[in-house]
């Protein structure tokens, strides 16, 4: 007896009519047409199966804190920084863990169920490190939870980044974070960079920094952090996040930088959301777009994945943790138009999200977790056109969130009172 049998689903790879099975809270079989008894049946009807979208890049701590004190007027990175600061004072444990998990409920109803949370820990109570490690046990059921060490306020330049960096590792935070372009010149954001991998690799853990996040071409801060990671034998651990000053660098530096970037094994993240809104802000005409270079990356061999970073936070007053709005600014702001091009913007919200955060078990395949996400689309391609409704979230092969089909009434004729609605779904070429 199955526990779960998903019935003619479409999937990510462009496979048709495929049943999945499920026991145990694994996948056990993806075939056509299988025969068994389960204890509970999902008709696909040619609706998309994907694997769990993963946001790469994310600041729980901040989510849904909009307007606390006050609204970035400038909708600048430095003033959302100077924001933050303004608002940690007054912080507790409970109200960030409130938000976090609210915000939580938000990315599980849109499938999202693997996240990676840079937490700031320049705050020397660490209570944003206090509360996100309880949201993280609290919600690990469903969703997977990685949080960073992240220095908001700079390594060197906050005396006590140290001191906090290596308290918050003991608590348990997973992953050593930093932000080399916001120490004072570009040599101490490179001696933080070898400081940062240095504690990584004597504790034996992974790295995602905040590198280049300007619009400065000469900023060289992810040649630094490639050559650590082959110094400090970190090949395939370490992330380099935002990489905007990429946008803004010569061709002839890059075809030198690509691979090196590629002999680290670096893995990438682009927020494109929020790339696209603070970037260029300098500039008049002709205007940067601000986001890195993703399909010359791409290209190069290098993982790469999409980040949300911010929801309604002082640094981004938009957004619903919908990993398929990120997918489709990205491949926007990129000009990944093409069918291949959408369709590796899908994976970039899927597939390498999950090759950066080095998730065990991911992915439709038998043997795997039972995590599955149905769309109100018939393809990864579809799905990124219309960010349609999660009709069933699972988890480990429990739904964990569903929505009705949508169905929308147009009244074409208001004026003639023996019209009738027009009924319509939400898919396309039906």
């Amino acid at each position: 007896m199955l526990d779960l049998l998903i019935k003619n689903v479409n999937l990510a790879n462009g496979e048709k009519g495929r049943d999945i099975a499920v026991k145990d809270g694994e996948i056990s079989q993806i075939a056509a047409a299988i025969q068994a008894p389960a204890k509970k049946v999902i008709e696909g009807n040619g609706q998309l199966a994907s694997a769990p979208f993963v946001d790469s890049h994310f600041h729980m701590d901040s989510a849904l804190s909009l307007g606390q004190p006050r609204l970035n007027q400038s909708g600048t990175l430095l003033e959302g920084i100077a924001l933050w600061g303004e608002l940690k004072p007054s912080l507790t444990v409970e109200v960030i863990k409130q938000r976090a998990l609210e915000m939580c409920k938000w990315s599980i109803a849109r499938g999202t169920l693997a996240i990676r949370s840079h937490v700031d820990i320049s705050d020397d109570r660490l209570l944003a490190v206090e509360a996100l490690l309880e949201v993280r046990e609290e919600m690990k059921d469903y969703l997977d939870l990685q949080l960073v060490a992240f220095p908001q306020d700079g390594f060197l330049r906050y005396p006590k980044s140290r001191e906090n960096l290596l308290r918050a590792l003991d608590k348990g935070v997973d992953i050593v974070g930093g932000i080399p372009h916001f120490e004072r010149t570009m040599e101490d954001g490179a001696s933080s960079i070898a400081a940062l991998c240095e504690i990584a690799a004597q504790r034996g853990l992974k790295v995602d920094m905040h590198c280049d996040e300007s619009d400065d071409p000469m900023s060289r801060h992810v040649e630094t952090l490639a050559a650590q990671t082959i110094k400090h034998g970190l090949q395939g651990r370490v992330t380099g996040s935002h990489l905007t000053s990429m946008h803004s660098m010569d061709n002839y530096y890059v075809s030198k930088l690509l691979p090196l970037m590629r002999e680290a094994q670096l893995h990438v993240v682009a927020n494109p959301l929020i790339n696209i809104t603070l970037q260029g802000r300098s500039d008049t005409y002709p205007k940067r777009r601000g986001m890195t270079r993703v399909p010359e990356i791409m290209n190069a061999g290098i993982n790469l994945a999409f980040g949300h970073d911010c929801v309604m936070d002082p640094w981004y007053s938009f957004g619903t943790h919908d990993m398929l709005d990120v997918s489709y600014m990205g491949l926007h702001v990129a000009q990944m138009t093409g069918i291949e091009q959408i369709q590796q913007c899908y994976q970039a919200v899927t597939d390498n999200g999950a090759q950066v955060l080095q998730l065990e078990n991911y992915g439709l395949k038998e043997g795997n977790n039972a995590d599955i996400v149905i769309l109100e689309a018939s393809s990864a391609i579809e799905a990124v056109q219309l960010r349609p409704e999660r009709l069933f979230v699972i988890r480990r092969g429990k739904v964990i969130a569903s929505c009705a089909p949508v169905q929308r009434n147009l009244h074409l004729s208001a004026m003639d009172s023996d019209q009738q609605p027009v009924s319509f779904s939400h898919g396309l070429f039906e």
